[in-house]
């Protein structure tokens, strides 16, 4: 098997994004609303953490992919769902076997209830995830051939943009290829190449040739006529191809999206793997402002929680930051102690009791993990230690006998373990965004806190002052 190269690519400053060709006139948003709705074709998001509804508002969060579940959904006159799998936290032979039982639910559902979809694979913006793995399950489970794959990383809230086929991540007023940050030396996920084409080389481990990988650049979404300029690129692509999507822009997937439906207006088929940004736009979704502060905190007098199981250099200045707010209380969980037959349960209790204590004083308590990247449970990164440690977590919050005033949990597998795990979450709807890229649930009656706003906030989104400013201002 071929080895995949790794070119080096240089750094951009954010200035090289305002030089790219100016987007056409009109109003692309308009058309593809038009078009989605004429479709009548509902959009499936199969979101590999809870993270992934950071663009959208008014849509379902689904815990529950049984058939029935899924064609009640299927059934609801809005345009998009989202199915939580929170594969990135298993392993990939897992995370295959789960994503091709839910893909054939959804092929059961579809026919009994008469309604046709399309899957969009959401995953990490910076490349993280079981690529190869779940797009191959999905298009088992569909059951019906798939036209091309198509590769969508872009997420502009969270400074994500892919030029030239270069992924990048924005730090400052750099944009730094994606295989040169700490997200590319993952322990799971890790990976070398920026450049999108040698990279799914690289995680196909050689089965996809970068030589073969299509795209579509910038000029063409932005030149007259791109839309159709993108659906005769797709009617085109050979069976079975990979093709990029480049976009530094929402009028670039616009664009692209109204070419797309097109397509399949045409009897296409194409499996997406997609960020976060994409999704609003083929769901048709209106952006909104962010939401307030009052939005999200409940009454009384009692403190809120937050719990931080990230381990990203991100986090960590945002919890340092945090950590200095008044009235904050702050819990570390030992990561040495969890492994401990002899000291976990003691661990959870002390750490329990101390956030239990805080919160009943008014403060905020905030409990986290600590931050070696080094422990007795392994590497930080490692799925084996992210599910002691997660599995912890959610004993801890089951602990709190009583309502906070809010419930924040950074890092998306966090997220995921606490909603369902301590809160029993089957079903969540997205109210917006506390802050640009973290999305907040509004949980349901089956849940130990009905109705309480749940701020899902990704490990790899936002300033190093964002999360201590929703706290103070909450």
């Amino acid at each position: 098997m071929r080895t995949p190269s790794h070119p080096t690519v240089a750094p951009l400053q954010r200035s090289a994004l305002e030089a790219l060709p100016q987007p056409a006139a009109g109003d692309s948003f308009a058309r593809v609303r038009r078009l989605v709705g004429e479709s009548r074709t509902k959009s499936v998001v199969l979101d590999d953490d809870p993270t992934g509804s950071q663009t959208v508002h008014g849509l379902d969060v689904l815990a529950d992919w049984s058939v029935p579940s899924l064609a009640a959904a299927l059934a609801d006159p809005r345009p998009c769902f989202y199915v939580l799998t929170n594969t990135r936290a298993l392993a990939a032979a897992e995370a295959a076997a789960l994503v091709h039982s839910i893909t054939r639910n959804l092929s059961a559902a579809a026919r009994g209830a008469g309604t046709d979809f399309v899957v969009l694979s959401r995953s990490d913006s910076t490349l993280r995830g079981h690529f190869a793995a779940e797009l191959d399950s999905i298009e088992r489970g569909l059951g019906t051939p798939i036209d091309a794959r198509i590769v969508i990383p872009a997420f502009f809230e969270g400074g994500r943009y892919t030029v030239g086929d270069v992924h990048y991540v924005a730090e400052g007023e750099s944009l730094v290829p994606a295989g040169q940050t700490e997200f590319a030396r993952d322990r799971t996920f890790g990976y070398r190449n920026s450049d999108l084409r040698a990279w799914i080389e690289e995680v196909t481990h050689g089965s996809v040739r970068a030589s073969d990988v299509a795209s579509i650049d910038i000029a063409t979404l932005r030149a007259p006529g791109g839309a159709a300029a993108v659906r005769s690129r797709l009617r085109s692509l050979p069976a079975g191809a990979h093709l990029i999507v480049n976009a530094a822009a929402y009028p670039d997937l616009e664009v692209f999206t109204e070419g797309l439906l097109g397509a399949e207006a045409e009897g296409k088929r194409y499996l997406i793997r997609t960020a976060a940004s994409f999704v609003r736009v083929r769901a048709a979704v209106e952006p909104q402002p962010l939401l307030s502060p009052g939005d999200i905190g409940g009454a009384g007098t009692d403190g809120g929680l937050v719990v931080v199981g990230s381990y990203t250099n991100r986090t960590t200045l945002q919890l340092n930051s945090l950590l200095e707010l008044p009235g904050v209380a702050g819990t570390e969980v030992d990561v040495d102690a969890l492994v401990d037959v002899c000291s976990r349960a003691e661990e959870i209790r002390r750490s329990a009791a101390a956030a239990r204590d805080a919160i009943r004083s008014g403060r905020h308590a905030v409990v986290y993990t600590s931050r070696e990247r080094e422990s007795a449970a392994g590497t930080a990164g490692d799925l084996k230690t992210g599910r002691t440690v997660s599995d912890a977590l959610v004993q801890i919050v089951r602990a709190m006998p009583e309502r906070p005033r809010f419930l924040i949990a950074k890092g998306g597998i966090t997220s995921c373990d606490i909603a369902i795990g301590a809160l029993g979450m089957r079903k969540a709807t997205v109210l917006g965004q506390a802050s640009p890229g973290v999305p907040v649930w509004n949980l349901g009656p089956e849940t130990r806190y009905p109705g309480m706003k749940f701020v899902v906030w990704p490990g790899n989104v936002g300033g190093p002052e964002a999360l201590r400013d929703l706290v103070r201002a909450v």
